[in-house]
């Protein structure tokens, strides 16, 4: 469930999931460009090891997307 209150919003129950895939791929996209979201792991890396993907930032924000996009279609 996505709550919003005046303060901001809240993600829960079964959202949080989602959520933190879209974050994963927006800290991707920041990688991408020489940012990063955090200092280790990077999301990059995090990808790679849950989900197997492989090839360079670009093709694996690209298996990301797809993968969103098969287990949470719209």
């Amino acid at each position: 469930m996505i709550e919003v209150h005046e303060g901001g919003t809240t993600v829960t129950g079964e959202h949080i999931p989602l959520y933190r895939l879209h974050v994963m791929r927006q800290g991707l996209k920041l990688e991408i460009k020489g940012m990063s979201l955090s200092r280790s792991p990077t999301c990059y890396s995090i990808a790679k090891r849950e989900f197997g993907f492989k090839g360079n930032r670009a093709k694996v924000l690209a298996q990301l997307e797809d993968h969103i996009a098969a287990y949470y279609p719209l």
